[in-house]
């Protein structure tokens, strides 16, 4: 079983990775069976994704990697119960496609097996 202190430290990975787009490492935290999802809205229109093991999750981690850079990330608060965490984060989220910048906050439901990534769940709003 994974504590506490090793579920924080694999999330404190998660986000570093992300921040720094560093596709190999963060696509080495997710289990070979991994089920990803992120739903949110931007400019009032619906976003889902949705990816089961890591042949789906890589592609779409590598889009937005390639599409978006986090700026000024702040973690608000951090829960973790077992094998499962809740992290509520904001950070600036700036489109490398359009150069918008948007204050966002968004809440990451996370489930923990073997000491790797099994499930992961984000849900974003802007500011």
């Amino acid at each position: 079983m994974t504590d506490r202190l090793e579920i924080e430290q694999l999330l404190r990975e998660l986000y570093a990775a992300r921040i720094a787009a560093r596709l190999d490492p963060l696509c080495g935290l997710f289990a070979p069976d991994a089920r990803f999802s992120i739903a949110g809205t931007s400019d009032g229109k619906p976003i889902a994704i949705a990816a089961a093991g890591a042949a789906e999750i890589r592609p779409w981690l590598s889009v937005l990697l390639k599409t978006f850079r986090l700026a000024n990330h702040e973690v608000l608060s951090m829960v973790i119960d077992g094998a499962r965490a809740a992290v509520h984060w904001r950070a600036d989220i700036h489109s490398k496609i359009t150069g918008v910048v948007v204050r966002t906050e968004l809440v990451d439901l996370i489930e923990v097996t073997a000491g790797r990534i099994a499930s992961y769940k984000e849900f974003f709003v802007p500011c």
